[in-house]
């Protein structure tokens, strides 16, 4: 297997011109603005139970990371 680094340093098996690490296209919608409300999710915990976002966390705040990687 061969590691391929590109211009912003990521290393990664999939080949430079491989779908998986192309960029979004210009003008595509990413997600919610910052500050703007989530729409409510549910998932899995570590051990599997179902966690809702804005039912469990009730009126505490919290921050969501968005990790996108080519590599899993």
């Amino acid at each position: 297997m061969t590691i391929e680094r590109d211009e912003l340093g990521f290393d990664a098996p999939a080949p430079l011109g491989h779908p998986g690490r192309l960029g979004l296209r210009p003008g595509r919608e990413i997600g919610p603005a910052v500050g703007e409300r989530l729409p409510d999710f549910e998932l899995p915990d570590a051990s599997g139970r179902r966690v809702r976002f804005h039912e469990d966390r009730g009126d505490a705040k919290s921050a969501v990371v968005f990790y996108r990687s080519a590599v899993w």
